[in-house]
C-alpha cells in the first residue's frame, strides 16, 4: 500500500509540475522548415536577432534548433532530407558528436561555440541575452554508436548503453538511435543524465521525435521524470503525429504539446486535413497541454531541404491568412518555420497582429461550430469576459459569403462585431453576421454582447 501511495504521489507531482509550464501555447521559431538537418550557429543567431528585434514584443520567444545537430553533414550529402543520404552507415560513419557517457553533443563544424565541450551553453547564453528562450530537438532513445561502444551510463555504476537499449525498437526513418527499455536498471538514469546535460546548457524546451507514433508510454514518462529531476523548467514537445487520440489523457498528463499529424507543409489540402485532425482533439487542449498543428509554413522555406526547392510559402495570400487564423483559433502552439531575416511585409503582418495572437494566447475551449463542403466556422471563448472569438473559413473554390447566426452561439440581442485582422469594428448586428471571403480565405472576429 505504501508503494502504491508513493507512485500516486509521484504521478500527481509530475502532472502538476508539467502543467505549470506552457500555460498558454508556446510561440517561437524552429529551424527545420528552412534548414532541415543543416542549420548553422550563425543562422540560428540571425533568426534569434530578428525575433528579438521584430517579434518578441508580440509574445514570440522560443528559438529551437531542430534535428541532427550532432551530425556532420559530409560534402555532397543531401543535407536537408534524412530519408535519402544523411544517415550513418553500418560503421557509424559519420560519427555523431558524443561524450564519454553516450550523450550526443553539438557538432562543432555547425556550432563552433560548442568547441572544448561547451555544448549548447554559449548559443543558449546568446539567445537568453536577447530575452528569448532556447530549445533543441532530440531523437527518442540512445545512440546506436553508444551501444556499439558500450558507453557507461552516468550515475548507474556497472551499467553500459548496450544493457539498456531495446535494439528491436528502431525509428523507421532514421538509423541513429535505439529505443530504451525503461524496465531495465539504468534506463531512467540515462534519461536523467541527458536532461541534466541539457539543464547545464540552460535549455528551456525539448522536442522529442519518434515518440508519439508509435506511442511510447514508458519513454514519454521517462522524459518527464528526467525533466522533473534536472532542476530546470523544460517544455516537453512530442513528435511526430498522428498521436493516438486514445492516449489523450496520458499525453496531456506527461507532455506540454504533441503533434496531431505528420509533418505539415504548404499545401491547401493539408490545411483541410489539419482541421479534421483538430476535430478529433477538440476539448483536450488547455493550460500546460496543447495539441500541436505543427510549424507555421509561412515565409522563406526549404533553403536546404527538407521538402522541395527553396521558396516562399506556396500558399496564396488568402491561404496564408487561413493558415494563421486556424492555428490561432485552435490554440495550437505557434512555431515559425521560415527564415525570419527574409520576411516580407506579408509575413510581418501575419506575425504582429496582437489582437489575432490574443485569440491564440487567451482564448478558451475552441471547437467546431459547423462545417460543410465549402465552409467551416470555429469558435472559442475570450478568457475573463463574455466575448466570443469566431473564425470563418471559405473552404470552397469560389468567393462566397460565410455566415454566423448568433442564436447558434446562444447569443441574443445586439452584438458588436470587431474584425481582428483589420483591427476595426464592423458594426452592431442583431441576428447574424456574414463576411464575403475570397477562395480559401478567412475572417477572424470578436463578438461582444451589447
Amino acid at each position: 500500500m505504501k508503494y502504491s501511495i508513493a507512485v500516486l504521489l509521484l504521478l500527481c507531482s509530475l502532472y502538476l509540475n508539467a502543467q505549470q509550464l506552457a500555460s498558454s501555447p508556446p510561440m517561437g521559431w524552429n529551424s527545420y522548415n528552412c534548414f532541415g538537418s543543416a542549420v548553422h550557429e550563425d543562422e540560428v543567431k540571425a533568426n534569434a536577432d530578428y525575433i528579438a528585434q521584430h517579434l518578441k514584443q508580440y509574445g514570440w520567444e522560443y528559438i529551437v534548433v531542430d534535428f541532427l545537430w550532432s551530425y556532420d553533414n559530409p560534402p555532397g550529402s543531401n543535407i536537408g532530407n534524412p530519408y535519402q543520404k544523411n544517415l550513418q552507415d553500418g560503421s557509424f560513419i559519420p560519427w555523431l558528436s558524443m561524450d564519454s557517457w553516450g550523450r550526443l553533443t553539438p557538432n562543432v563544424n555547425k556550432f563552433p561555440s560548442a568547441f572544448k565541450a561547451n555544448g549548447f551553453k554559449p548559443l543558449s547564453d546568446y539567445v537568453h541575452s536577447l530575452g528569448l528562450k532556447f530549445g533543441i530537438h532530440v531523437m527518442r532513445g540512445i545512440p546506436r554508436q553508444a551501444v556499439w561502444a558500450k558507453a557507461p551510463v552516468l550515475n548507474a555504476p556497472g551499467i553500459t548503453a548496450d544493457m539498456i537499449a531495446d535494439t528491436a525498437s528502431k525509428c523507421s526513418w532514421m538509423n541513429h538511435m535505439y529505443g530504451l527499455d525503461m524496465s531495465k536498471k539504468g534506463a531512467q538514469e540515462y534519461l536523467n543524465s541527458i536532461l541534466n546535460l541539457y539543464a547545464s546548457w540552460d535549455v528551456d524546451f525539448i522536442k522529442v521525435d519518434d515518440i508519439a507514433r508509435p506511442y511510447s508510454n514508458a519513454e514519454i514518462e521517462g522524459y518527464q521524470k528526467a525533466i522533473q529531476q534536472c532542476g530546470r523548467p523544460v517544455v516537453l514537445s512530442l513528435s511526430p503525429g498522428a498521436t493516438p487520440v486514445a492516449q489523450a489523457s496520458h499525453v496531456s498528463q506527461y507532455s506540454n504539446m504533441w503533434r496531431m499529424a505528420d509533418d505539415f507543409w504548404d499545401n491547401w489540402k493539408e490545411i483541410l486535413q489539419m482541421m479534421n485532425y483538430a476535430k478529433q482533439w477538440q476539448g483536450v487542449g488547455g493550460p500546460g497541454h496543447w495539441p500541436d498543428c505543427d510549424m507555421l509554413q509561412i515565409g522563406k522555406l526549404s533553403k536546404r531541404g527538407p521538402v522541395g526547392k527553396e521558396r516562399y510559402s506556396r500558399f496564396t495570400n488568402d491561404e496564408l491568412f487561413t493558415h494563421m487564423t486556424f492555428w490561432c483559433i485552435y490554440q495550437s502552439p505557434l512555431l515559425l518555420g521560415g527564415n525570419m531575416p527574409e520576411n516580407r511585409d506579408i509575413e510581418l503582418k501575419l506575425f504582429t497582429n496582437e489582437e489575432v495572437l490574443q485569440v491564440n494566447q487567451q482564448g478558451e475551449h475552441p471547437h467546431l461550430l459547423y462545417q460543410n463542403d465549402s465552409a467551416a466556422v470555429w469558435v472559442s471563448n475570450a478568457k475573463g469576459s463574455k466575448d466570443m472569438y469566431v473564425a470563418l473559413f471559405n473552404t470552397g473554390n469560389n468567393p462566397a459569403p460565410i455566415k454566423i447566426n448568433f442564436a447558434s452561439l446562444g447569443l441574443k440581442g445586439r452584438q458588436l462585431i470587431r474584425d481582428l485582422w483589420t483591427k476595426k469594428d464592423a458594426g452592431i448586428f442583431r441576428k447574424a453576421y456574414a463576411a464575403t471571403l475570397n477562395t480559401h480565405g478567412a475572417a477572424l472576429i470578436k463578438i461582444t454582447p451589447q
